[in-house]
C-alpha cells in the first residue's frame, strides 16, 4: 500500500516536498515513480529512483527543479519540488514496481491515491 502526502497551494517560485510511504511489502525491492495527472489529461511520468536508489530518471520539464529520493529504513520516497511553476498544477501519484518500468506508467504495480498540488501565479 502507497500513501502519498504532502501537497497543497502554494505561490510560483517556491517549494513542496511530497511522500510516499509504502507498507505491505519489502520497500527496498521496488523501484518507486512518481507521475502527474492534469484534468483531462492523461497520467504523465514526472521521476523514478531505483530500489538502492543509485540512480534516478526525470522528464525534461522537471530536470534542475524536482528531485526524487528515497529512504528505505523509513519506507519511503520523496519528491522534492523546487521553483513551482503554475504548470506543475496537477494531481501527484507514486507509484511502485519490481522491474524498473521508469517512464512506463503501465509497467508499475502500485499505486497511491494522490496529492493534489496547485501553484498560483
Amino acid at each position: 500500500q502507497l500513501q502519498a502526502s504532502g501537497g497543497g497551494s502554494v505561490q510560483a517560485g517556491e517549494s513542496l516536498r511530497l511522500s510516499c510511504a509504502a507498507s505491505g511489502g519489502t520497500f527496498n525491492h521496488y523501484n518507486m515513480g512518481w507521475f502527474l495527472q492534469r484534468p483531462g489529461k492523461e497520467r504523465e511520468f514526472v521521476a523514478a529512483i531505483r530500489w538502492s536508489g543509485g540512480s534516478a530518471d526525470y522528464t525534461d520539464s522537471v530536470k534542475g527543479r524536482f528531485t526524487i529520493s528515497r529512504d528505505n529504513a523509513k519506507n519511503t520516497v520523496y519528491l522534492l519540488l523546487n521553483s513551482l511553476k503554475t504548470e506543475d498544477t496537477a494531481v501527484y501519484y507514486c507509484a511502485a514496481d519490481t522491474r524498473y518500468s521508469g517512464t512506463n506508467s503501465q509497467g508499475y504495480e502500485y499505486w497511491g491515491q494522490g496529492t493534489q498540488v496547485t501553484v498560483s501565479s
